[in-house]
């Protein structure tokens, strides 16, 4: 029997609180296409499996034969959101673009490497609000400008930070917003903005040309951005696929660790006997830990009483459960094979991964789906896909081989 959903004070649901929001993206809604795991065929060294994508090869009979009792899981083709600024970035913003605007923000900044994913869907998703977007990014101008850089300089206002500046972000973020503000301006933080504080001051939006300047961290690992991803657990649970008694255990690669704790409050929150493992990708197994309980207890501050006890107050009790990547290496390192791999999977499922971030989740959805047959294994594609065209500078060779 599931637990039931957490209640706030006065008998508020969560999905109150969702059916409350102002929301960036028109629906929550993804397509879910069902993965096969196949033994494979291939002579080539570390293709251990071969893959087919039932939802869309059933009209040619990929159902059928090896794939009808092999191990599947699903994937959430967040990758499919948008154009340009795809999966888990636009989740993240979701709720927190309209919050900004709600409080008069003009002009947004924020930062992110070179070949940013947030950096540009900032910039493209602020453009399509109207609001300007200020780019930090770090290091220096590519000599042919791609990928996410390229959506960053056409989208928003790239300014280019060295590494020793870029090392003190917050201080970086703050002196930009402040020159962008001018004297009349005034500048405020993402993170500090709560939801039920959504009065525009009169003389910042008076016509005088005053500028409010919202600072938004680099990942938008904020409070604010967990309610866009609890949104999409929200519309998992009414898909006749998983149904809300069904065992699911999700996957997601991790950067900041912010989306896969809005998986799980969701879980949590909407009463569902659902899962999170989180491959962590660029930081240590404490930090991840102490970024979940920041989330989790300004979560708590912000709506008062929307666990109902359901959460302990255990420090040792997360609820992520956060693994390594089955490969450990250096953030931002490709190892050998791996582009190869993600072309592998390209080609047999039409489902476009790339080695740094989504390719690891893929792994464990495949490790977890041969070994746990009791719940419907869910990976959460959190797109990436432009950065391709960033790895392809830096690791040209592996890009311009034949296919095997």
């Amino acid at each position: 029997m599931r637990p039931t959903p957490a209640l706030a004070a006065g008998g508020r649901t969560v999905a109150n609180l969702l059916s409350a929001t102002e929301w960036m993206l028109p629906s929550p809604a993804s397509q879910v296409h069902t993965i096969s795991v196949l033994p494979s065929q291939s002579p080539t060294p570390g293709h251990e499996f071969a893959f087919s994508n039932l939802t869309t090869s059933l009209g040619n009979g990929g159902g059928k034969g090896l794939a009808a009792g092999s191990p599947r899981f699903h994937v959430v083709r967040d990758d499919l959101l948008h154009p340009l600024a795809n999966g888990n970035k636009p989740r993240k913003l979701d709720a927190l673009l309209p919050l900004l605007r709600c409080r008069g923000a003009t002009d947004i900044v924020t930062c992110g490497g070179c070949q940013s994913a947030h950096a540009a869907a900032v910039a493209v998703h602020c453009a399509e609000w109207g609001i300007r977007p200020h780019i930090l990014l770090r290091g220096e101008q590519l000599d042919i400008p791609t990928g996410y850089n390229l959506i960053s300089l056409m989208f928003g206002n790239v300014t280019y930070a060295s590494r020793s500046v870029y090392a003190q972000r917050d201080e970086m973020l703050y002196e930009h917003a402040t020159k962008i503000a001018g004297s009349n301006g005034t500048v405020m933080w993402a993170a500090d903005i709560i939801g039920e504080d959504l009065v525009v001051d009169e003389d910042t939006t008076d016509g005088n040309g005053s500028r409010r300047v919202m600072i938004v961290k680099e990942g938008a690992g904020s409070v604010q951005a967990l309610l866009g991803v609890m949104r999409l657990v929200e519309y998992l649970s009414g898909l006749t696929l998983f149904g809300q008694d069904e065992k699911v255990h999700i996957v997601v690669d991790s950067g900041t660790g912010t989306t896969a704790v809005g998986l799980a409050l969701g879980a949590v929150c909407l009463g569902l006997q659902w899962r999170v493992t989180a491959v962590m990708l660029a930081d240590t197994l404490e930090r991840y830990r102490q970024q979940e309980k920041s989330l989790v207890s300004d979560f708590e501050k912000l709506y008062p009483g929307i666990f109902h006890g359901m959460v302990g107050n255990d420090t040792h009790c997360s609820l992520v459960q956060w693994v390594e990547r089955f490969s450990p290496r250096r953030f931002g390192k490709v190892l050998d094979g791996e582009i190869v791999m993600c072309r592998h999977i390209a080609q047999q499922t039409g489902i476009l991964l790339d080695p740094m971030y989504t390719l690891s989740a893929w792994e464990h959805a495949v490790d977890l789906c041969r070994r746990d047959s009791e719940a419907k294994v869910v990976m959460i594609h959190t797109g990436g896909t432009l950065g391709l065209f960033g790895l392809a500078q830096r690791y040209s060779p592996q890009f311009t081989t034949g296919s095997d």
